[in-house]
């Protein structure tokens, strides 16, 4: 392990994705993919996805692949293939479009992974009908409190910055790949054009000037917030510490993450003659408490109280959150217009 330790930062940002606003329309990962992945080698990279719950996601079985801590101990786990991570696809465009070959030829992949992608299960989900059921879950580097990869790296290329960002020096990077095994989240990609890992960056030179990163701007359903954990009027501070409804991503990692998610609430399911069975959600508990922890179940139920009360015509500052009224709610101090920026 590296004997360097810079794992503490001034204040820390945090994200904060509501699972019941996040339409699965792949904004955030497109507006991350055309802003950061256009260099050479970077190709197969989705720093930012969104993926289909329950499903296997990206890389493949993720969730079962080890890293982070255990017991407080750092632990190295399963260093993804490219075939697990997949995409990068290939395809006839030049025989299809320019080959002359009229209706005779149609649109195939001639390249890339053979059995995995970046949402190669979307919208499968799990149950029976009627009662199947799905959700979205977006997900990037968590720039974790105690972050494995950094304690993992042999060449201390990785770094916490003031605003609690997880970056990494790439002249110090060796491709080592300690960091990638060393995730839990495995959320770190390899640039073998380049020999070094690289992840999301959170936007850092945007947020150097004030504006926030491309996946909170960018999100159609105001699903999204950025703010930091210790502004107490923010909403992220406001969903995290007071209201408690917003929770990390498998906290039994024990790297502490700083990607939050509002669960999904769920309709009812149907009984075998159509009506409605009101003593269950649909999406099983303890499902829900596999990914965010036994803290769910309060979660969900205070979101259904206050829901209820904004339903009856009371008022309920956790909805107005939720419901964000005004989108630049969801910046913070982050609310610049970067398109009055001149990026050098």
């Amino acid at each position: 392990m590296s004997n360097a330790m810079p794992m503490t930062s001034k204040r820390q940002l945090a994200w904060v994705f509501d699972l019941n606003k996040c339409i699965g329309c792949q904004t955030c990962s497109v507006a991350c993919k055309v802003l950061w992945t256009q260099d050479e080698g970077t190709e197969p990279m989705w720093w930012m996805t969104v993926n289909t719950q329950p499903g296997r996601g990206t890389p493949r079985d993720w969730e079962t692949m080890g890293g982070g801590y255990q017991n407080g101990t750092p632990s190295l786990g399963k260093l993804p293939t490219p075939e697990e991570f997949g995409g990068g696809w290939d395809y006839n465009y030049d025989e299809v479009l320019r080959g002359g070959k009229g209706r005779e030829v149609h649109l195939q992949k001639i390249a890339g992974s053979k059995s995995w992608g970046m949402n190669w299960d979307e919208d499968e989900g799990a149950g029976e009908f009627p009662n199947a059921y799905f959700f979205y879950l977006p997900r990037l580097c968590n720039h974790c409190t105690q972050p494995g990869c950094l304690e993992a790296c042999p060449n201390d290329a990785l770094f916490k910055t003031d605003d609690g960002l997880v970056l990494r020096n790439e002249d110090l990077c060796k491709g080592a790949q300690r960091c990638a095994q060393a995730c839990p989240y495995k959320k770190i990609y390899f640039n073998r054009m380049r020999n070094v890992s690289q992840q999301c960056i959170g936007c850092f030179p945007r947020i150097e000037q004030g504006v926030a990163p491309a996946c909170v701007r960018q999100c159609p359903g105001r699903a999204a917030w950025i703010g930091f954990l210790d502004e107490a009027g923010g909403p992220v501070s406001q969903m995290v510490n007071r209201w408690k409804v917003a929770l990390p991503l498998h906290p039994e990692f024990g790297t502490h993450p700083n990607v939050y998610y509002v669960p999904p609430l769920s309709p009812a399911p149907l009984n075998e003659d159509g009506a409605i069975n009101e003593s269950a959600p649909r999406i099983p508990p303890s499902y829900l408490e596999s990914l965010f922890g036994p803290a769910v179940h309060g979660a969900l139920d205070t979101i259904k109280v206050e829901l209820d009360k904004k339903r009856r015509g009371a008022e309920s500052e956790l909805m107005d959150i939720l419901i964000m009224y005004r989108w630049r709610e969801a910046l913070g101090h982050l609310d610049r217009d970067p398109a009055e920026i001149v990026w050098s």
